[in-house]
């Protein structure tokens, strides 16, 4: 089955079900995305206002951190926090998330806010996102406290009829649910849909070349982007005149504007102009190079005929906490003593096949899997030392070990109806809960097989 070519730019080369695909388009409305945070305590962040539950056992009692739901709409997250912290006067540093949240969507999600009162959340007034305080908390937030999220989407332009794409969303789901999930593929949004560039960024930070990875950052155009965006980075591209651009670049470029800022008065410290954006999303450029190569094992090791669900001699296995997490940190290698043993813990869901994050403290894995890895490292002319960034030491990828299949839980069809007004077209709402770290977009992929997944709304 043909895979799109941005799919395949972003080496997600494959799909592991054979049923067509109902097609049809997502986030045709901000409100047709819908993303509930869950937290390793079971409980949520709701975007309806309810009672809030005393997540993480918050209390009433002033503490360091101040937890809070935060409810955004069409919002990117590290854009929705720079303003909040703007409001209350503090550096956005201070506020911590346990995980990014899709942009073109709605979301409700924790945060916690750093010597801030529940006094304080009264004067943060940004359109389109709400802060409630749910108590004060010992501790910062981070993705260790992050169990998933749960999605409502609906999926619309769908030009079949009610029972095909029931049939097909059936077959979709049981052939992944005989592999045990969702292959786990980072999504588009971890390179960037509409200019999927971050990893490329990413690699020439990496190889230490940061004048190719700001031009990239800054200049390289996507057909997908605003046309006034596009003109002004082929304006730049051809003149690498930092202060012209500084003029022409719009003003949503939040983040290319600081570095052009940067350059118009240091034109050759691009060092420098990375170094103005958030460390969080310095981290993230890195972080995508890394997803890139996972990626590409993944698709390696699908297309070679190695199970998602089996391991073989030198995988890479963790072990499943009770939540369901992979238990990523605490990973070891399968030999010819051990396959068989493993095995049967993989079938019952006590262990979990893995590939590497490649990075400076993460070995490859061993045997015929790899071989394949230190293929791809070769092709793309890599080494696990160039990780260590030294420019730049707080981004430097120390690597880990990722799962490669993630579960599917709570999938449900809640609705398939025709589309008002329209004779030929049906709508579809889909409601299920991926663990952390894991992309509704690659579920909705195996679903929807998508000629183009940029306008299919990816």
């Amino acid at each position: 089955m043909s895979v799109p070519k941005i799919d395949k730019a972003l080496n997600i080369e494959v799909y592991v079900t054979e049923t067509l695909g109902t097609g049809g388009v997502i986030r045709s409305a901000v409100d047709d995305f819908a993303v509930e945070e869950v937290l390793v305590d079971g409980s949520q962040a709701k975007i309806e206002k309810t009672s809030e539950s005393h997540a993480l056992r918050a209390t009433l009692s002033k503490q360091d951190f101040l937890l809070c739901a935060l409810v955004k709409r069409n919002w990117d997250t590290f854009i929705a926090i720079k303003n909040i912290a703007r409001q209350l006067g503090i550096s956005q540093e201070r506020i911590s998330i346990a995980g990014i949240k899709d942009a073109k969507a709605v979301t409700a999600q924790h945060i916690t806010i750093e010597h801030c009162t529940i006094e304080d959340i009264d004067r943060v007034n940004v359109r389109d996102v709400e802060i409630r305080p749910v108590g004060y908390f010992r501790d910062k937030l981070s993705p260790y406290y992050l169990l998933g999220n749960n999605f409502r989407i609906t999926i619309t332009a769908i030009n079949l009829t009610e029972q095909t794409i029931k049939r097909r969303i059936v077959t979709a789901m049981q052939e992944l649910e005989a592999v045990g999930g969702i292959p786990n593929f980072f999504g588009h949004q971890r390179f960037g849909t509409t200019r999927p560039i971050t990893h490329l960024v990413g690699k020439a930070i990496v190889k230490g070349n940061f004048e190719n990875a700001a031009m990239l950052f800054l200049a390289e155009p996507s057909v997908y982007e605003h046309p006034e965006s596009r003109q002004a980075r082929r304006e730049l591209q051809a003149t690498q005149d930092f202060k012209q651009a500084l003029k022409n670049f719009p003003r949503q470029l939040r983040y290319e504007r600081l570095m052009l800022a940067h350059l118009v008065e240091k034109p050759s410290d691009f060092v420098g102009a990375f170094k103005r954006l958030p460390v969080k999303l310095q981290v993230l450029f890195v972080q995508a190079y890394q997803s890139y190569l996972f990626n590409r094992f993944l698709s390696e090791r699908i297309r070679s005929g190695f199970a998602l669900n089996k391991a073989e001699v030198g995988d890479y296995v963790v072990s499943v906490e009770r939540s369901g997490l992979p238990m990523v940190r605490a990973g070891k290698l399968v030999d010819a003593a051990t396959v068989a043993a493993t095995n049967e813990a993989v079938r019952i869901g006590k262990m979990r096949v893995a590939l590497p994050l490649v990075g400076t403290r993460q070995r490859l894995s061993q045997g015929a899997m790899g071989q394949i890895e230190q293929q791809v490292l070769d092709a793309e002319s890599v080494k696990q030392e160039d990780f260590n960034v030294n420019a730049l030491p707080e981004i430097s990828g120390k690597g880990g070990l990722r799962a490669i299949v993630s579960p599917i839980k709570n999938f449900k069809v809640p609705n398939i109806s025709r589309i008002a007004g329209n004779l030929k077209e049906h709508q579809a709402t889909l409601e299920f809960m991926l663990l952390r770290g894991s992309y509704a977009t690659v579920l909705l992929r195996e679903i929807m097989k998508p000629k183009n997944p940029i306008k299919a709304g990816f």
